[in-house]
C-alpha cells in the first residue's frame, strides 16, 4: 500500500526547482535553464574572502581588504555567485518556510568543506528572530552538510546575545562596531571546541562582518581554525542592498 501511495503523491506533488518552480527529475534538482545561471565559485580567489579573481594571483593570494585587515579566520568559501537564482533559493529557505531547500544548497556546499573538519557550526540567530521565524536557515544547512558528509553538527555551539542592526551602509569600522560583542561560545561548550578545525557555515556572505565576529569568539574558545562556508557570496556591489533588505514578493516565496 505504501508504493502506490507514494506514486500518487510524486504525481500530484512532483518535485521542482528551487529556482523557478519548474517540474524536475528528483528532489533537490534545478531545471537546465535555473542551473545553467547559477555562478559557480572556486579558485582562484581571495584566500580571505572567496572574492573571485580574474586570474590566478598564487596560493595564499589575498584582495586588497583583506591584506589590509587581515580575517581572524582561515578563509571563506561559497558555493554560488550571489544571484537571481541563488537569491529565491536563500529567500524561500529564509522566509518561505522551504527548510528543504536546505539540502538542496547543502549538496551544492559539501564539495567545498575541508577534509580535515571537525565541526559543522551555523552561524545563530537572535532568540526574538528564532521564535519568530521557528528555525535557523544556517544551522538546517550546516544539519544537513553533517548528514551528507559525515560530520559533526553543534548548532547550539554559538550564540547571539544581543540582536544586530542591518549591516548595509556602514562602514568597516561600523560593521565591526556593529557585531562586536554579539556572539559567544555557550559555556557548557567550550571544552567541545578546543582543539578543533571548525567551519562555520551561514547562508550568504555579505560583507563579512557577522563571519569575523564569529570566527574571533571560536578562537579565543580554543578552535584550531574556522573556516566560513556560504550557499552564497555577494560579488556585484549592487547585490549587497538585495541582501540586506532581502525581500520578494509573497507569492514567490512559496
Amino acid at each position: 500500500m505504501i508504493a502506490p501511495f507514494a506514486r500518487i503523491v510524486a504525481l500530484a506533488l512532483p518535485p521542482r526547482c528551487p529556482g523557478c518552480g519548474a517540474v524536475t527529475e528528483a528532489d533537490h534538482r534545478f531545471c537546465a535553464a535555473c542551473w545553467g545561471s547559477l555562478d559557480f565559485l572556486g579558485p582562484p580567489w581571495c584566500a580571505g574572502c572567496a572574492l573571485p579573481f580574474a586570474f590566478d594571483r598564487g596560493a595564499g593570494a589575498m584582495c586588497g581588504a583583506c591584506l589590509a585587515d587581515p580575517p581572524p579566520h582561515a578563509g571563506a568559501r561559497a558555493a554560488v555567485a550571489y544571484g537571481e537564482v541563488a537569491s529565491r533559493l536563500a529567500l524561500r529557505l529564509k522566509y518561505g518556510g522551504r527548510t528543504a531547500f536546505a539540502g538542496t544548497a547543502a549538496r551544492l556546499m559539501l564539495r567545498l568543506v575541508p577534509d580535515d573538519t571537525d565541526l559543522l557550526v551555523p552561524v545563530p540567530l537572535h532568540r526574538w528572530r528564532l521564535w519568530g521565524r521557528g528555525y535557523n536557515q544556517a544551522a538546517l544547512i550546516a544539519g544537513a552538510l553533517a548528514s551528507l558528509g559525515g560530520r559533526r553538527h553543534l548548532p547550539a555551539l554559538l550564540t547571539r546575545t544581543r540582536a544586530t542592526p542591518i549591516l548595509r551602509g556602514l562602514g568597516r569600522r561600523g560593521r565591526t562596531k556593529a557585531v562586536a560583542g554579539a556572539f559567544a561560545v555557550a559555556p557548557q561548550r567550550r571544552a567541545e571546541v578546543k582543539g578543533k578545525r571548525v567551519v562555520l557555515v551561514d547562508d550568504v556572505f555579505t560583507t563579512g562582518a557577522t563571519a569575523r565576529a564569529c570566527a574571533a569568539v571560536l578562537m579565543r574558545a580554543g578552535a584550531t581554525s574556522v573556516t566560513i562556508l556560504c550557499w552564497a557570496r555577494v560579488v556585484a556591489e549592487d547585490d549587497a542592498a538585495e541582501v540586506a533588505e532581502l525581500t520578494l514578493p509573497a507569492a514567490e516565496l512559496t
